[in-house]
């Protein structure tokens, strides 16, 4: 189900960043059929309401600005990435840059999603 904000999101990108969010909503949304898709800080979010709200429940977002986009992960240290695909320095945060739709379809894609949403947080996280 697409709301109207998630709608309006994606009528803003351009048509090669707007092919590949499609095939990162299609791999979260099939992944993670469980997970809640909102629009939160400019991006597509995607939480487990029964775990939490989308920061403790966060499975992943999907981010499109200034030409790239990326699979965001709040709590993507807690990753494992045998292929070393994910970026960043932050203290949690970690992301997959995405540059084609072939790259969005990459099986590691999904795996990553997959074990975003098993993540069990601590009480004090």
């Amino acid at each position: 189900m697409c709301t109207e904000d998630v709608r309006n999101f994606l009528d803003g990108l351009e048509p090669r960043a707007r092919a590949i969010v499609g095939i990162l909503r299609d791999v979260a949304r099939e992944t993670v059929p469980d997970a809640a898709e909102t629009l939160l800080w400019g991006s597509l979010s995607y939480h487990m309401p029964d775990v939490g709200g989308r920061v403790k429940g966060a499975v992943c977002q999907i981010t499109a600005k200034r030409g790239e986009v990326r699979l965001e992960f709040i709590h993507g240290v807690r990753l494992r990435d045998p292929e070393r695909l994910l970026r960043g320095d932050r203290l949690s945060k970690r992301y997959v840059p995405i540059r084609s739709v072939e790259e969005a379809r990459r099986h590691e894609i999904a795996e990553l999603v997959l074990e975003a949403s098993a993540i069990e947080l601590s009480p004090r996280a």
